[in-house]
C-alpha cells in the first residue's frame, strides 16, 4: 500500500475502528482478525510455446458464519496472500452490510493475463480451479469475476469443477454466461449498486443529477458501467480514467465516443476534444462526485490533499487508504465506502447462486427491482448508524457489518 503499511494491515485498522463502537469481546474479536482458511497452490501450465510455467496461486476463506464464503478470482501480477486476505475480509463485511447470507472469500493468480493467449488463460484457469478444488463447492465457497477475469473465465471455471464431479454444478461460481445458468443483470450489477448507492447520498445531501460532474477513475467493468450509467441519466462526466493516463473536458465528455476510441487505441489518453492528462492531475479537479474504480490504494497520502469533490463512491476494494480517510473526512467529503457502495455485484451474485439452486431464473426488471430494494436499504441503515453514533459513513458500514457477523459467530459459539 502507498503508505506503507500492508493492505491486510489497513483493513484491520477498519476493523478496529470499527470495535472502538462495537466493544466485541476479545475472542469474537481475535476471530474476526484472522482468517478461517488460506490455501497457497502451485499452478502449473504448458504455455503456447512448449514450455512449462509454474504460476502461484490462492483462495483466502476469511469467515463462513453467515454462510457459504463467497468473493471474486483476480489474474494479476501484484495479486499476493496479504492482498488475497484483505479482500476476503472485505467481502466478508460487504456481504454483512447488504444482509446476505454468505460468508467472506477471495482468490487469484499471480501472473500477467496481458500478455497470455486465450488458451493459456483457459489452461491456466483450469488448472487453478482444479487444485483449488478441495475447498470450493456450491455450499462451501462460490468464485466470481474480479479483475481481469470474466464470464468466460467463470465458464472454465464452471466446465472444471463440473468435469470433476461427473455432472454439471451451474451453482459452484457466479458471474456466468447465460446460457449455462448466469443471472441477467449481472455484467452491470456492481455499477448499478453504485449508482443506486450515489443516488440515495445525492437525495441526502440535497443535490441533483442534472449536469452533475462526475470523475471516474478506472475503466474496466465497474468503472465503465457506471461512468455509461450515469451519462445516460443526464450526469457530465467530465474525466475519465484508465491505467495509462486520464482525459478531462469541463463541458462533459462523450463517453461511448470515449469507449470507442480506447477499444482502437488501447487507452484514453489521446481521445479528440479532451485534455489528456495523468490521474493525479485529474484527481486535483473539482467534481461533485469521484469514482475510484480501478484498484486499491489509489487515493492515498501522495494525492489526496488535492482532491476537491463532495462525494466519494468506491467503485474498487478499498481504493481509499485509512490514512487519506481521515483527510477526506477533514474536507468534509461523504464517503460511500467500497463495503456498501460496489455490493452490488455481490448481492447479483446472490441471487444467480439462488436461481442455480432452485433451477428457476428471474427477469432483469425482478432482479433489479429486487437488487435497488437491497441497497436502498442499506444505505439508509448505514447512514442511520452514522447519524446516531456522529461517525462517519465507513466506519458506520464497518460497524453494521461487523456487529452481523460477530453476532453470528458468538451464537453458533466455539466447536468443540
Amino acid at each position: 500500500m502507498p503508505n506503507g503499511a500492508s493492505f491486510f494491515q489497513d483493513v484491520l485498522l477498519s476493523l478496529e475502528k470499527a470495535n472502538v463502537h462495537l466493544k466485541l469481546p476479545p475472542a469474537i474479536y481475535e476471530r474476526l482478525r484472522t482468517p478461517r482458511r488460506s490455501l497457497t497452490v502451485s499452478v502449473p501450465i504448458q504455455m503456447d510455446d512448449g514450455s512449462v510455467r509454474f504460476f502461484t496461486g490462492y483462495r483466502v476463506q476469511y469467515d463462513f458464519a453467515r454462510g457459504p464464503a463467497k468473493g471474486g478470482v483476480r489474474y494479476h501480477p501484484a495479486v499476493s496472500l496479504d492482498e488475497i486476505t484483505a479482500l476476503a475480509a472485505l467481502m466478508t463485511w460487504k456481504c454483512a452490510v447488504v444482509d446476505i447470507p454468505f460468508g467472506g472469500a477471495k482468490g487469484g493468480v499471480a501472473c500477467d493475463p496481458t500478455r497470455m493467449s486465450r488458451s493459456e488463460k483457459q489452461r491456466l484457469t483450469r488448472r487453478y480451479t482444479y487444485e483449488i478444488g478441495v475447498i470450493i463447492g456450491p455450499e462451501s465457497d462460490i468464485p466470481a469475476p474480479d479483475v481481469y477475469t470474466d464470464e468466460q473465465t467463470m465458464a472454465w471455471m464452471m466446465d472444471t469443477y463440473s468435469m470433476m464431479k461427473g455432472y454439471s454444478v451451474p451453482s459452484i461460481v457466479t458471474g456466468k454466461p447465460v446460457c449455462i445458468g448466469g443471472s441477467l443483470g449481472r455484467t452491470r450489477a456492481t455499477s448499478e449498486g453504485l449508482v443506486i448507492t450515489t443516488l440515495e447520498a445525492l437525495k441526502h445531501l440535497g443535490l441533483k443529477l442534472p449536469d452533475l460532474r462526475v470523475t471516474v477513475l478506472g475503466f474496466g467493468k465497474v468503472g465503465y458501467h457506471a461512468a455509461k450509467i450515469l451519462y445516460d441519466m443526464g450526469a457530465k462526466i467530465i474525466g475519465l480514467g484508465d491505467s495509462r493516463g486520464a482525459i478531462y473536458d469541463a463541458r462533459g465528455l462523450n463517453v461511448d465516443a470515449a469507449t470507442d476510441h480506447k477499444k482502437k487505441s488501447g487507452e484514453l489518453k489521446g481521445f479528440k476534444n479532451a485534455e489528456s492528462m495523468t490521474i493525479d492531475e485529474l484527481l486535483t479537479i473539482e467534481s461533485d462526485v469521484l469514482v475510484p474504480a480501478a484498484l486499491e490504494g489509489q487515493i492515498n497520502r501522495n494525492n489526496v490533499n488535492g482532491i476537491k469533490t463532495k462525494i466519494i463512491a468506491e467503485g474498487a476494494n478499498n481504493p481509499v487508504t485509512n490514512e487519506a480517510d481521515e483527510v477526506l473526512k477533514d474536507k468534509g467529503i461523504f464517503m460511500l465506502p467500497g463495503v456498501l457502495a460496489n455490493a452490488g455485484g455481490v448481492v447479483v451474485s446472490y441471487f444467480e447462486w439462488v436461481q442455480d439452486l432452485q433451477r428457476y431464473f428471474w427477469n432483469e426488471t425482478e432482479i433489479n427491482d429486487r437488487l435497488r430494494t437491497i441497497m436502498s436499504r442499506s444505505f439508509k441503515e448505514v447512514l442511520a448508524i452514522a447519524s446516531e453514533k456522529k461517525i462517519d459513513m465507513r466506519t458506520a458500514a464497518m460497524v453494521l457489518g461487523v456487529k452481523r457477523v460477530s453476532e453470528a459467530v458468538m451464537v453458533r459459539g466455539l466447536y468443540p
